[in-house]
């Protein structure tokens, strides 16, 4: 069975921020020791005997990099000891800005590691405290100096805008400052209010106001412009790459491609099902310790269910979805199986057709739920 990438989750964090709706926890020492022995239950499960060759590896969180450097160690040594790294072609780990001392960063240049996903959101100290973050801005300036000190120069920084309170001119501000650093990745997300969130309670009691939508679309527009402009392209609806830095970790959910999910909460998609795993950590621990199988729940997936999400996936690429690719595999023409799907769409400026692919227009882009939806087959 070849499944090209893993994504391992380590859930505990730091504090939790107002926004997130992540499976994560607040770190502590014993918790986090039971739940690396467990995780490599799960692992091992997954890979009991050769290394498994995969193109990509995606340590996230939470905050993988908040725990000991006894822990991590024991987390890159259970990585290494299953998965062929040599073979790995990008191996990313996400740490937040200050979490990292001269130590972690060499150890994880050490044993492979050779991509960071910093999670910086904004360069504004009120702001990041507004949100419920720890690190302030110097932090992301001593991080990005130790990553580059060790030779990890592939690094990539998330974004965050229509915050309470911030400004068009705010997120100005904080494109322009991430510029300065001429790193090869950006991504960048606008603020979704998700169901048991600080932000979310807030929000329901009137105390969260978000940005005006026309404000959130102006600051989308002046991303994409000002990043295009320092020859970091849009790759995707919420990612931007110099040539070559693409996420080939990230392209492998997009291009519908098989990954294992291990650790708690996690989402996996194996040949003819998605995975969900278990989301609370003591039940979660509980189960693998038990047979190594912490899941909650299996998704059949059948070829409808390929095709649906093959469009959906594949057009949050800029580089859009190839007819062609389609029907090589689900041996159908899109054209037929969407029936009419693409004329409205095209109708309304939503989607183009450029000779073999289907893209978003810009528009298409700010709307693009609206768009996956007419991609849903009847049954």
């Amino acid at each position: 069975m070849n499944i090209p990438s893993a994504y391992i989750h380590i859930p505990f964090c730091q504090q939790i921020c107002h926004y997130c709706d992540f499976t994560k926890f607040f770190y502590n020492e014993k918790l986090a020791d039971e739940y690396l022995e467990a995780l490599e239950k799960e692992i091992h499960t997954y890979v009991p005997g050769e290394k498994a060759v995969v193109k990509t590896i995606f340590v996230g969180g939470g905050t993988p990099t908040v725990v000991t450097h006894k822990q991590l160690r024991k987390l890159l040594d259970m990585i290494h000891n299953h998965f062929d790294i040599a073979a790995c072609e990008e191996y990313t780990f996400e740490a937040n800005p200050g979490d990292l001392d001269l130590e972690k960063v060499q150890m994880l240049k050490d044993y492979g590691v050779n991509r960071i996903s910093l999670g910086v959101q904004v360069f504004d100290d009120d702001m990041l405290e507004k949100i419920g973050r720890v690190h302030r801005v110097k932090d992301v300036y001593t991080n990005i100096d130790r990553l580059l000190q060790v030779g990890l120069s592939n690094v990539s920084i998330d974004l965050m805008y229509a915050l309470p309170g911030q400004s068009v001119k705010d997120f100005e501000k904080t494109i322009d400052e991430a510029l300065q650093f001429g790193l090869p990745h950006y991504s960048s997300y606008s603020l979704q209010i998700e169901p048991k969130t600080v932000f979310y309670q807030r929000y329901n009691k009137g105390t969260l106001v978000k940005p005006p939508e026309e404000d959130e679309a102006q600051m989308y527009e002046m991303l994409q412009e000002k990043l295009a402009a320092n020859g970091v392209q849009q790759y995707e609806i919420s990612n931007f790459a110099k040539p070559g830095f693409e996420s080939k970790h990230n392209l492998t959910y997009w291009n519908n491609e098989y990954y294992y999910g291990i650790g708690a909460g996690s989402h996996g998609y194996l040949p003819g099902k998605r995975t969900i795993n278990i989301r609370p950590l003591p039940a979660y621990v509980k189960q693998a310790m038990e047979n190594g199988k912490p899941v909650l729940h299996e998704e059949p997936i059948g070829v409808k269910e390929q095709m649906e999400e093959e469009m959906f996936l594949g057009l949050r690429k800029t580089s859009g979805v190839s007819l062609t690719r389609f029907r090589e595999k689900y041996n159908r023409d899109a054209e037929e199986v969407f029936g009419e799907a693409f004329p409205s769409l095209k109708k309304r400026g939503l989607i183009e057709q450029q000779s073999d692919k289907i893209n978003l227009t810009p528009r298409g882009r700010i709307l693009g739920n609206e768009v996956f939806q007419e991609f849903l087959i009847d049954d």
